[in-house]
């Protein structure tokens, strides 16, 4: 286990490395599907200290990269990530500094791997509802945390960032972030779609999620 900043989210070098790390781990897939799903990993990883504190105590942590320690395993899979400073600002001003963050990191990746810019940002909007819609519900605070997460999202967005309102919906009565990104997960040699999937049917996917849900 190796802790690195999050800067290493945004140096080109590092990312071809990570690369290689990747195919060593699901296979001879291609750098943009390799490039997607490490990002899908690495975005949730990146806003969870941020939006955790942010709901938990009612301030975030600074979510900016070079604040955001990562704990990183020798296959390049990011296991848990912390903050080292407080984010001293209101939610518009946190909407900056995630665009920033999420914006050095997105443009690293794509020129990287060759994913889209679009497709890239659109898996950080996910990242960004599940890691509220997550800590909100263990508070039993859901319907605040989806509100922060459509505040936080539009703030971003208001900076330029291409980024989606993060959605959601409900599997049999669970609230669920109704994703817009793919994480490319089952165009690894033996991969599958995830049971949240946007690349099949609305009713496929209830199902699927009703039935991991229980």
């Amino acid at each position: 286990m190796t802790e690195l900043a999050a800067s290493v989210l945004a140096d080109r070098t590092w990312l071809r490395e990570d690369l290689r790390r990747a195919a060593g781990l699901y296979g001879e897939a291609g750098d943009r599907v390799l490039g997607t799903i490490r990002w899908y990993s690495a975005s949730s990883m990146l806003v969870a200290p941020a939006l955790e504190s942010l709901v938990h105590t009612g301030t975030a942590t600074d979510p900016a990269l070079e604040a955001v320690m990562l704990d990183v395993h020798h296959d390049g899979r990011i296991l848990d990530a912390r903050s080292v400073r407080p984010f001293d600002g209101d939610v518009p001003q946190l909407a900056q500094a995630f665009s920033g963050a999420l914006g050095a990191a997105v443009e690293a990746i794509a020129d990287v791997s060759g994913a889209t810019p679009r497709s890239l940002w659109a898996i950080a909007a996910d990242s960004i509802g599940n890691r509220l819609l997550w800590a909100g519900a263990r508070l039993g605070a859901a319907e605040d945390a989806m509100r922060l997460a459509g505040e936080l999202g539009d703030g971003i967005a208001a900076t330029g960032a291409p980024l989606p309102r993060p959605l959601f919906t409900e599997a049999g009565g669970t609230p669920v972030v109704r994703r817009t990104s793919c994480c490319l997960i089952y165009e690894i040699p033996g991969g599958q779609k995830c049971a949240s999937c946007p690349k099949q049917t609305p009713e496929e996917r209830t199902r699927r999620l009703r039935s991991l849900l229980g």
